[in-house]
């Protein structure tokens, strides 16, 4: 299954990289979060990959054009340089398109930009590429087909303890309700959707503001409500965070799913 992954946002929360390099890009354990969005579809056999880029485009593409696998694994070198063997786990075969979708377009006109792409599909996952999770990937497109629908969206819990306030128009608190004890769920950033999604979008449109707002009206709308490990990057704080999270060896994202087929030793 095709997985369109969106790489063209600015990362303006997240500024002290992003000056320097697309959010998507920017690292964590060596390797740009990107990498590791990857990483997590193609331990589920999703290899095939739509990358709609726009902010500083060309870094993306210069790391996958020049990307050397052997740089960022224990390896054995022998023949005066010429034949290099990695140690360990081997590179996965992952077939990208390299989209420069423009610079200011959101998300939806980046999917509107690349339709042709996965116009073949009868299903394809989608993403925004600065999320990590452990979410049962097999599950959740099982479960979406069998619901008929044409959209489907991990939801999640906020990261961030709030507390709601229950106001009347004279502005008197009615009640107030911690956000972790209320329910509520939110956008995660993993989608499947099936080919009809075109049908409900109009180029230039937000993806879940109209689409969805249509998607919801004609019942066509899945939530996949899950409560495991999700993490999003969208501020300094979270990357340490997750910094940390590689550090001590704890990655559930990239424990989750079959073990993925690799490439075998580049010579």
């Amino acid at each position: 299954m095709k997985v369109v992954l969106f790489c063209g946002g600015l990362g303006t929360r997240i500024r002290e990289y992003s000056e320097a390099v697309p959010k998507p890009m920017i690292p964590l354990g060596g390797q740009p979060i990107l990498w590791h969005v990857m990483d997590y579809y193609s331990r589920f056999g999703h290899r095939d990959f739509v990358l709609c880029l726009g902010y500083k485009a060309n870094v993306v593409k210069e790391f996958f054009l020049n990307h050397r696998p052997e740089i960022y694994s224990d390896v054995v070198v022998s023949n005066g340089g010429a034949t290099v063997d990695i140690l360990g786990d081997k590179p996965v075969d992952w077939r990208m398109a390299l989209v420069d979708t423009g610079v200011w377009r959101n998300i939806g006109s980046r999917l509107w930009a690349v339709r042709h792409l996965v116009e073949g599909e009868e299903m394809f996952l989608a993403n925004y590429s600065d999320g990590l999770s452990d979410a049962p990937l097999d599950d959740m497109i099982e479960t979406f087909a069998r619901s008929g629908k044409v959209a489907c969206f991990l939801a999640i819990h906020p990261m961030l303890t709030f507390h709601l306030a229950q106001i009347d128009a004279a502005g008197r608190v009615q009640g107030m309700q911690a956000s972790d004890a209320a329910d509520m769920w939110i956008n995660g950033g993993y989608f499947i959707f099936r080919k009809e999604i075109f049908d409900y979008m109009r180029d230039g449109e937000e993806l879940v503001v109209e689409p969805f707002a249509r998607l919801i009206e004609a019942d066509q709308l899945l939530a996949y409500k899950y409560e495991g490990f999700w993490r999003a990057m969208d501020t300094l704080r979270d990357r340490q965070s997750l910094e940390d999270m590689i550090e001590k060896g704890q990655m559930p994202w990239r424990k989750c799913g079959p073990v993925p087929q690799v490439l075998a030793s580049r010579a």
